[in-house]
């Protein structure tokens, strides 16, 4: 009974961390750097109230992306 136990909080435990990693990886791919925000004519509004650390590419090629 209690080695059960232990295993479910293993396998929550690893199925947790691995939610974790994988909902890390689309964001990353998809925002940009500062230099590739300016590269591309736009500037970077760090005035992004919806993930605090993190800003927009106004404007040029990269225009509404994510700049982290």
């Amino acid at each position: 009974m209690r080695i059960r136990r232990i295993l479910a909080a293993v396998i929550a435990t690893a199925a947790l961390a691995g939610l974790g990693i994988a909902g890390a990886a689309p964001a990353s791919a998809e925002s940009l750097t500062p230099g590739e925000c300016t590269q591309g004519g736009g500037t970077v509004d760090w005035s992004n109230p919806s993930v605090p650390g993190t800003g927009t590419c106004r404007g040029g090629t990269q225009d509404g992306k994510t700049v982290d």
